[in-house]
């Protein structure tokens, strides 16, 4: 071959590797898939040890430490998992990061320590902060106070308030008064909530929405119905506009003192008011119309949920199963249950089990073994019923 030929080919040669390379990397491109972000390869893991060991590897990238919501969801699943050696594992990691020194970051790992109800390591934090140059300010000082809360701890919430903040001259601000109206209301102490009222705005404060949903709902909860008009009115005078949380507490005060009309009424003053009803506003209506002894108004209600494109809750069929029983609607009863295994609704396991007994109770034995043998075989529930009701 002559030396031009030898040239020539080489050329073309090389040419056409060149024009391979570039089409089979474009195809390349187009084929592969795209990278996944730092916080799907944490989300889509399933093992709780390999969970930790990608959320460690990924706390490695500052964009990915600036992710509140994965740090929220990684500390939820682990709780979920029962693997809280994990929890304080990926939380005690973020120790030895720069991040610490700042107080949002501190704030938020007092608060995920708080939600896996690991007080004493999120008390821990906040007695560190100090010791990294953190500045304690009223940030800090209510993640502290939320996470005594979270945890159920409503005297060490109470202590807190009381001490912290003039000795770490922190002043208190409406989130920290909430946290405390929340904790005196969930021990019971409703008449101490209602009494910071006054308080609040003796510091310049403004009580806001959620300060008033917590008193109203308690109030109603706890059968002061008097005490949750009170604040209702005063939402008024203080011009807070109530949104769904305070209307579904005011139908739920309404339906257990069967003020039937006004019940009617607040339903439609909430829809022409531009608010949604949702699971809770119905269950209360639910509520109301059996206290009335209007069951044909409670199977309406039940089905309005759905037909506004909610799923029934554990409350729903609590309140209507037994209902059902009562008023001898067996079969209704009965089309209802099985409604709930179709459909994989959540139901408690005692609603399910009141509803076998009274089956039982009524003579309609082989209905209730029928729901026995479903329940027993659906692996959603997993519930295990028994017949040792007596037949009368």
């Amino acid at each position: 071959m002559s030396l031009i030929s030898r040239l020539l080919r080489g050329t073309f040669n090389t040419t056409t590797l060149r024009r391979f390379s570039s089409a089979a990397s474009e195809t390349t491109a187009e084929t592969s898939p795209p990278k996944k972000s730092l916080s799907s390869i944490v989300n889509d893991e399933r093992n709780p040890k390999r969970i930790v060991e990608k959320f460690k590897m990924a706390c490695e990238s500052e964009r990915f430490r600036a992710n509140i919501a994965v740090y929220d969801r990684t500390v939820r699943r682990l709780v979920a998992a029962k693997r809280l050696h994990f929890v304080e594992e990926i939380l005690e990691e973020q120790k030895k990061y720069p991040d610490m020194s700042k107080e949002g970051f501190a704030a938020r790992i007092i608060s995920l320590y708080g939600k896996a109800g690991m007080v004493e390591k999120a008390q821990k934090v906040f007695d560190e902060m100090p010791e990294r140059s953190c500045n304690r300010s009223v940030r800090s000082f209510n993640a502290l106070l939320s996470a005594y809360g979270v945890s159920k701890r409503f005297d060490v919430v109470e202590q807190l308030f009381s001490d912290l903040p003039d000795k770490l001259s922190i002043k208190p601000d409406i989130v920290s008064y909430n946290t405390l109206i929340k904790a005196l209301c969930e021990k019971g102490s409703l008449s101490e909530a209602v009494a910071l009222l006054g308080e609040i705005e003796n510091k310049g404060l403004k009580p806001d929405i959620i300060t008033f949903n917590t008193l109203l709902l308690s109030s109603y909860l706890k059968g002061e119905f008097e005490q949750g008009e009170e604040m209702w009115a005063k939402m008024g005078e203080k011009n807070v506009v109530r949104d769904i949380r305070s209307y579904n507490a005011r139908l739920l005060g309404l339906a257990n003192e069967t003020k039937w009309e006004e019940l009617l009424s607040l339903f439609e003053e909430l829809k022409s008011n531009g608010i949604k009803p949702d699971v809770y506003s119905f269950n209360a209506m639910i509520r109301g119309s059996i206290n009335e002894g209007k069951m044909e108004e409670a199977k309406a209600w039940y089905k309005e949920i759905v037909k506004q494109g909610y799923r029934p809750d554990k409350a729903s069929f609590s309140l209507l199963l037994p209902a059902l029983c009562k008023a001898e609607e067996f079969g209704s009863a009965i089309e209802l249950c099985k409604e709930t295994f179709s459909k994989r609704y959540l139901v408690g396991q005692t609603t399910l089990q009141e509803l076998v007994d009274e089956l039982v109770k009524a003579g309609k034995r082989g209905e209730a073994e029928e729901i026995v043998e479903i329940a027993k075989n659906n692996d959603f529930l997993k519930f295990k019923l028994n017949l040792s009701a007596q037949e009368e």
